[in-house]
């Protein structure tokens, strides 16, 4: 008996990472094991559906359909046991997958942002409360989560028009840039800082920069570093906190990293 075919509702998606990712979450499949031709047709479905309604799709929709199929070709392929014996294949799915856990993180990071921007316009703050905090204190400009997005989008924005020099794959990832951030700070002072912007452009590719970005956010959630302006409405620099040794200190806590995103 076959299955009744997958109903999508024709939303609007950001892009077709944001639509597989929707149809592998609303039918609990293991992203790790995803079935090539099912989804593959739930997919080619939607497009259909979105030609039928005049919905212009962007070149991204007809590029991952055709990964799509050229991926559902190579698992259809035979293989030969002896020649997997010397050089075993990797799985043709491991790249999508990459990609898909990639962006969710991405995803998941912007929506705790909004979420926590939302929460922060809702909170009133009391003006004597500057009579509580020490002097001595320099706790520096306000800055949230959310002007950081701000400027990580603009220069995401601006990176789309350099010119791109395919040299060689770039296998970067959030570990690497946060033992890059880790070392760049670790000879840093308290009262150090390193501009974002100037980090983010010294990516060289797209990939780099949203790496380096969830980077970031993970070293503030972990309090290691903070967001810093040396004036009102100037760039974002990072600083180590007081708890940096604490978190980023030892190769054990590097290692704990590298496990969380593997």
């Amino acid at each position: 008996m076959s299955s009744p075919p997958f109903n999508v509702h024709l939303q609007q998606y950001d892009g077709p990472l944001d639509l597989l990712l929707d149809l592998i979450r609303k039918q609990k499949i293991d992203i790790y094991d995803i079935p090539i031709a099912k989804i593959t047709s739930q997919y080619m479905e939607y497009m259909g559906k979105a030609a039928a309604l005049d919905i212009e799709l962007s070149a991204e929709f007809v590029y991952m359909a055709a990964t799509l199929i050229h991926i559902k070709s190579k698992l259809l392929l035979p293989v030969d046991p002896e020649l997997e014996k010397i050089s075993p294949e990797e799985d043709p799915r491991k790249e999508l997958v990459d990609r898909l856990l990639e962006h969710e993180r991405f995803k998941n990071a912007a929506e705790m942002l909004h979420q926590k921007r939302l929460i922060e316009e809702a909170i009133w703050s009391n003006p004597q409360i500057a009579q509580f905090t020490s002097e001595d204190e320099d706790p520096g400009l306000a800055v949230s989560l959310h002007d950081l997005v701000k400027t990580f989008q603009e220069l995401l924005d601006r990176a789309k028009s350099r010119p791109v020099y395919h040299l060689e794959k770039e296998e970067v990832s959030v570990p690497d840039m946060i033992g890059l951030l880790r070392n760049l700070f670790r000879a840093k002072g308290r009262s150090e800082s390193i501009s974002a912007r100037e980090l983010f452009e010294a990516q060289r590719s797209q990939r780099g920069m949203v790496c380096l970005f969830l980077a970031i956010l993970e070293m503030v959630k972990r309090q290691a570093l903070e967001l810093v302006q040396k004036e009102s409405f100037g760039e974002i620099a990072l600083r180590k906190s007081a708890q940096f040794d604490e978190t980023m200190g030892s190769d054990a806590a590097l290692a704990g990293l590298q496990e969380e995103y593997t």
